[in-house]
């Protein structure tokens, strides 16, 4: 028989909660949303800024959950801990107290997402993998997905996330990783920290939490590489291994070719070179992929192995994903990146949009507004302007208020269309698009492209 991820009792031993559920109920999955309950699954009635999942334990009772973790309410099926978060917290904890797992943490400003994915494919090739879902990487995603983390796993990937100061502290000390991936460090949350310095500080707190013994694994393709090693060392992390095309990195990405379709580069490691083949574009993608190739080694994953996981590699939805719509002989090319943007990845799009060819038609970009840049914004918007145009796009749409900055430097006559939201650009988008067109969509998550590449899906169809 099967041992559940948590008996009832075990979850009363790690929060501290009082039931009067049968002790020994299984509980095989964790949910904060009673809309999406796996089998016998735990809700969790976390208060979050537009909902309290208190309003929902009985909808998620009657949906099948076995229990719900509350901090107020009376009722039947109810585990009752004095915060439902600090609850589920605790519950993270003891999934990590009893995990054997090799533990990796992830963040960046840049391609996070990415390359927490290209860590999960490789260290799946070598044994039961547990990794973060979708972008849940904040105050109460770690916890979530840690929470969830089997007993019997091999490795864990964990992503880190933060808007400001102090965030990735507590989630490391949470997670506890033996690795600690930081991707970049490039504007991004500029309001909140005034400085790429602020930023790469911010990031390097994931070092506090890193397990004794641990290892950093640090993108050397920017300039607070050397904030970034002093931090490391400042909190006591045992092992330094950088990865890049700079001069000197540890993990060496040289001879860099690619198409719209492919990227490849031959990677040296120490007196080891060997190529590295990956069916998605983008120099950033190599990167990301170089920094899984890292982690890999450390966990003790067979080149070979890591290598063939990452020839199947793709990019995800919002990140990149290729989707062709419509007949094969000249469909519509969507190449969505609405996730996220800021300088850094908007610049990397942009650069990888310009060797795409289109199907049959023309190349356009729908560009929004990067979000939280404080007073540098209107100078980060305008400096798009030369990737803009080397990307080859006969025409350009922008959304978004912050958009202004680029429509100026690109002058009169180089944008087809500037919206204020996404919702009155899908409308123009939708009319202008033509089957053998490519079009790629980038913004920050706020601006809400998702929407518009779901418009952009519905009128032109999927094969």
């Amino acid at each position: 028989m099967t041992k559940p991820l948590y008996t009832l009792a075990e979850i009363l031993a790690a929060t501290g909660g009082t039931s009067d559920l049968d002790p020994a109920l299984p509980i095989n999955s964790v949910s904060i949303d009673s809309r999406e309950l796996g089998p016998d699954a735990l809700f969790v009635a976390i208060k979050g800024d537009r909902f309290d999942g208190h309003d929902f334990v009985d909808t998620a009772l009657a949906n099948g959950a076995a229990a719900a973790l509350v901090s107020r309410g009376e009722g039947p099926g109810r585990i009752v801990v004095e915060d439902a978060l600090g609850g589920l917290r605790d519950l993270a904890r003891a999934a990590r107290a009893r995990s054997g797992a090799i533990v990796v943490g992830v963040t960046g400003s840049v391609g996070k997402t990415t390359t927490k994915e290209a860590i999960r494919v490789v260290l799946e090739a070598a044994g039961p993998t547990h990794a973060s879902i979708k972008s849940f990487n904040n105050h109460w995603g770690v916890p979530l997905m840690l929470a969830r983390l089997p007993q019997a796993a091999e490795f864990g990937v964990f992503e880190m996330g933060m808007s400001a100061p102090d965030e990735i502290r507590p989630l490391s000390q949470l997670v506890r990783p033996q690795i600690a991936v930081i991707t970049t460090v490039a504007p991004a949350h500029f309001e909140a920290f005034g400085s790429l310095e602020g930023i790469a500080r911010a990031k390097a707190e994931i070092f506090e939490g890193l397990l004794p013994g641990g290892t950093a694994v640090l993108n050397a393709d920017h300039g607070q590489i050397e904030l970034l090693r002093d931090a490391a060392r400042a909190a006591g992390v045992a092992h330094i291994v950088t990865y890049g095309e700079s001069a000197g990195a540890d993990w060496h990405i040289s001879a860099i070719t690619g198409d719209a379709e492919t990227a490849r580069a031959t990677i040296s490691h120490g007196t080891a070179r060997f190529d590295l083949a990956l069916n998605v574009p983008g120099r950033h993608m190599l990167a990301n992929a170089t920094a899984a190739l890292a982690v890999a080694h450390i966990a003790g994953v067979e080149r070979a192995v890591a290598l063939q996981a990452l020839a199947g590699f793709g990019a995800q939805a919002g990140r990149g994903q290729r989707l062709l719509l419509g007949p094969k002989d000249k469909p519509l090319l969507l190449i969505d990146e609405s996730y996220n943007a800021n300088t850094a990845s908007m610049t990397a799009a942009l650069a990888v949009f310009a060797a795409q060819v289109a199907p049959g038609g023309r190349k356009m970009v729908v560009l929004g507004d990067m979000l939280e840049l404080g007073p540098q914004s209107a100078e980060l918007h305008a400096s798009l302007a030369d990737a803009v145009r080397a990307s080859g796009a006969d025409r350009v749409y922008l959304v978004g208020p912050a958009m202004a900055a680029l429509a100026a430097a690109l002058g009169a006559g180089q944008v087809a269309a500037h919206a204020g939201t996404a919702r009155e650009m899908a409308e123009i988008v939708r009319n202008d698009l033509a089957y053998g067109d490519a079009v790629m969509v980038k913004g920050s998550n706020g601006v809400g492209l998702a929407g518009l590449i779901e418009t952009i899906r519905g009128q032109f169809g999927s094969n």
